[in-house]
């Protein structure tokens, strides 16, 4: 089978004594199916693997973009915040673009790893600012929740109320360069 042919839900892909059946496909009997419409894919056993065989996909875009889950290091926009909570759109995991919509939220309690309990919202994000998280678990049905209790995790791009990009000043502040007005963010440790 070719790895650019497109395959439909049913269709039947490789030997299962040949092959793993990885994210877009299921064993039946001694063979791998797709479950998704995509392009079949193979990849390498991965590395520690006690099972040696190469895995099959179905991927839905050309690229191997992941969905998010738990552990995964994303960069989202902040789009509202209320006293308890951020809320995000999450555009891309590592530097892979997203192919749908995604939602996250910050809680109070996953903004930073100490002194949770004095943890400020409106000290930590403001709308527009774009944030480096972890995504902590799948939430509810409708967000992820993030984390940025992680110090390479917080802003990593912010504006001033002035309108300029700001510059770090400490993991806990940002400071326009053309007003010189400090503003309080929880920054991310630069990479």
């Amino acid at each position: 089978m070719g790895d650019q042919a497109l395959v439909c839900p049913g269709d039947k892909l490789f030997s299962a004594a040949d092959y793993v059946a990885g994210k877009g496909t299921y064993t039946k009997g001694t063979h791998i199916y797709s479950s998704a419409v995509g392009i079949p894919q193979t990849f390498a056993p991965k590395t520690g693997s006690t099972d040696k065989k190469p895995t099959v996909e179905v991927l839905r875009g050309a690229s191997r973009a992941k969905l998010p889950e738990p552990g995964s290091i994303v960069i989202a926009r902040i789009t509202k915040i209320n006293p308890r909570l951020a809320s995000a759109r999450l555009l891309c995991i590592n530097t892979l673009p997203l192919a749908g919509t995604f939602t996250g939220i910050i809680r109070q309690q996953d903004v930073r790893a100490t002194e949770i309990d004095k943890v400020e919202i409106y000290s930590s994000f403001r709308p527009g600012d774009l944030v480096r998280a972890q995504v902590v678990s799948l939430g509810d049905s409708r967000s992820y929740f993030l984390s940025t209790a992680r110090n390479d995790c917080g802003v990593v791009y912010a504006k001033s109320t002035s309108g300029f990009p700001m510059l770090p000043l400490s993991w806990q502040e940002m400071q326009c360069p053309q007003t010189k007005v400090v503003e309080k963010r929880k920054v991310a440790k630069v990479l």
